[in-house]
């Protein structure tokens, strides 16, 4: 595991090739580990660890580059990735950026092109984590309401007042209150702006009152 340190993963069955990305990513202070097949980096763990890249080559003996990302993707890895390749064409290339690549960079490629390519998606990958982080802390946070509470923070979302959100759960203006109090210390916030926010994120829908 690479937790915490930027590491540029290799896939090309070209030995030469490995070593000449290994001695230029590292030359450029990036940690660098090398695989000679796809078979080879999907059965290693250490592609979980963040943030990272996948420069990887389209053309290799038993699952190509393509398919790699496509079995990638499967899996639900959100690892960015840069293909290089010296057969590559247009529709490989459209097919590649189409499902996510950060770029395609044809053989013999541009030393300063790839560098720049390898800084864009370990960029990429840190906002990816960040914004993941994120949903979970909201979602956590989430689920530390009770279902009442719960309830009132899908009316508040929606604009709706204290004295509304008490008429359509059948309880007091009081309790509401209390509710509201529970919902925004839990949830970390201090505004329904932030509140809105937070639920958009996490992809939770306001509740419309009863005949709307």
């Amino acid at each position: 595991m690479f937790d915490g340190t930027s590491v540029v993963f290799i896939v090309d069955d070209d030995p030469s090739i490995r070593e000449s990305l290994s001695l230029l990513l590292r030359s450029a202070g990036f940690e660098v580990v090398t695989y000679a097949s796809a078979t080879e980096f999907l059965d290693s763990e250490s592609h979980i660890s963040s943030p990272a890249c996948l420069v990887l080559d389209v053309k290799m003996p038993g699952i190509g580059g393509l398919d790699l990302q496509k079995e990638l993707r499967s899996r639900k890895y959100d690892i960015p990735i840069i293909f290089i390749t010296g057969h590559g064409d247009i529709p490989m290339s459209v097919q590649a950026m189409k499902h996510g690549a950060v770029d395609f960079l044809p053989k013999p490629f541009d030393d300063a092109g790839l560098l720049a390519a390898v800084r864009e998606a370990l960029s990429k990958h840190l906002e990816v984590r960040a914004d993941l982080d994120e949903k979970k802390l909201i979602t956590q946070r989430i689920d530390s309401l009770t279902t009442r509470e719960h309830e009132v923070l899908t009316y508040l979302i929606a604009g709706l007042l204290n004295k509304q959100i008490a008429y359509e759960l059948n309880i007091s203006e009081r309790t509401v209150k209390a509710h509201r109090k529970q919902v925004f210390d839990k949830m970390g916030v201090r505004s329904i702006a932030e509140l809105v926010r937070l639920t958009e994120t996490a992809g939770i829908p306001p509740t419309a009152p009863r005949g709307k």
